[in-house]
């Protein structure tokens, strides 16, 4: 991400701008397809204005009576069973929540003053009163989910005669084209342009990506091993299971993960969690434990509007305006392959703040790859809408209303 400021607690971040910056053309951009057109990511998915839910408005939560504490209630008419106020899940995330608010308060506040002098963040106008508060959505959303599902039709390749489809400038691929199968890269510093199943996508200088679901990793597995790694599981969750948006991952089956098998020595495992304190604790109880990961901290991921409030009340009992990253470091075998004796890896620190306007896209996490340049490639995991609930993760880029993506 671009950095606007930083201070001893973290950074206050340009998503927007970094998207940018990867889709500008570069000297080097000599082609014809990148002379008549330029691409750049819609200005209007970071235009968050002002909080989706109103410091005014946040629900307060009152004590439902148990019996077991008020014995006049055993004489009321009997009704359908309530739990008390809150469960231990509840009471674990409060908990949490109290042990990081001042951290989080005393941390943001400056990098949001700084933002105001820097005018990336600006005060409401009265003429700011039509803006869109909610997450928005693309109108024509792109078929990559689709495209996954697909695989599951296709017959695998021979996991000996994996191959790696290297992108030319205005390459049109096929429908018969497995690229669900194989590692496509774009080696150049220019942007390239795929059609595929009458979808455009632009894929970023210098990246890789394998589009498929997570039982189909063999293809990575044997491309490279990975500095850094981050994951954005789709954690269990009752409210999304109603919705039906997307299926999620057991804890048993994220611990399937061959993270092990992808990280080189000393690599930076990064993992998003929820909310939910049991998803915090798996992860640095036995996660990572599992994946030989020492856990080095926690970092959060504070969401701010444009005119530098939390887009939830930091109290709110509907959501929190954060997020948190478990950041270990991969220990593997005392002689791994790859290590090199007598070289002191750079300190991680224990806590810091991301702080950024998010994306209206739902579940879109900011790319880590230019934070404070913490590693140099990323491998995401993301929930959004599929059937298999398990695919890499896109960031979408529009021109023109045309949908195309980018995975790392």
């Amino acid at each position: 991400m671009t950095v606007v400021c930083e201070s001893s607690a973290g950074w206050l971040v340009d998503e927007l701008s970094l998207f940018r910056k990867w889709y500008q053309h570069s000297t080097s951009c000599q082609d014809a397809d990148h002379k008549k057109n330029q691409y750049g990511i819609r200005g209007d998915l970071f235009l968050i204005l002002r909080p989706h839910i109103p410091k005014q408005s946040t629900p307060v939560s009152l004590p439902t009576v148990c019996p077991e504490t008020n014995p006049t209630a055993t004489n009321q008419k009997k009704k359908r069973k309530r739990s008390c106020a809150f469960n231990q899940g509840e009471l674990d995330a409060m908990d949490y929540h109290k042990k990081i608010t001042d951290f989080i308060l005393e941390g943001t506040q400056p990098l949001i003053q700084e933002g105001f002098k820097k005018l990336f963040l600006q005060a409401l106008s009265v003429n700011d009163n039509h803006s869109q508060t909610e997450p928005g959505l693309c109108n024509n959303p792109c078929q990559l989910a689709e495209l996954c599902n697909m695989a599951k039709s296709m017959p695998l390749l021979n996991f000996g005669e994996h191959t790696v489809l290297v992108l030319e400038s205005g390459l049109y691929l096929p429908q018969e084209t497995n690229v669900l199968s194989c590692i496509t890269e774009n080696k150049s510093e220019c942007p390239k342009v795929i059609h595929f199943i009458g979808e455009k996508y632009i894929i970023p200088p210098k990246s890789a990506f394998l589009m498929s679901d997570v039982s189909c990793m063999e293809p990575l597995l044997q491309y490279k091993k990975y500095n850094i790694i981050v994951m954005d599981p789709p954690w269990e969750n009752k409210s999304v299971k109603r919705s039906k948006r997307y299926n999620s991952l057991s804890p048993n089956e994220i611990q399937q993960l061959p993270v092990p098998a992808l990280a080189a020595p000393d690599c930076l495992v990064i993992t998003w969690v929820t909310n939910k304190q049991k998803h915090l604790r798996f992860v640095k109880e036995d996660l990572y434990p599992q994946w030989s990961v020492r856990t080095l901290g926690e970092w959060h991921w504070v969401k701010i509007t444009r005119s530098g409030e939390f887009v939830f009340p930091l109290d709110s009992n509907h959501k929190k305006p954060y997020e948190v990253l478990v950041l270990g470091r991969f220990q593997g075998t005392v002689n791994s392959a790859g290590r090199e004796s007598g070289i002191s890896l750079p300190p991680i620190p224990e806590r810091k703040l991301i702080v950024s306007v998010p994306c209206k896209l739902h579940s879109h996490k900011p790319p880590l790859s230019d934070a404070r340049r913490i590693g140099e490639i990323n491998l995401f995991y993301t929930k959004n809408s599929i059937s298999t609930g398990k695919r890499a993760d896109i960031r979408q880029v529009q021109k023109d209303h045309h949908n195309v993506g980018r995975c790392h």
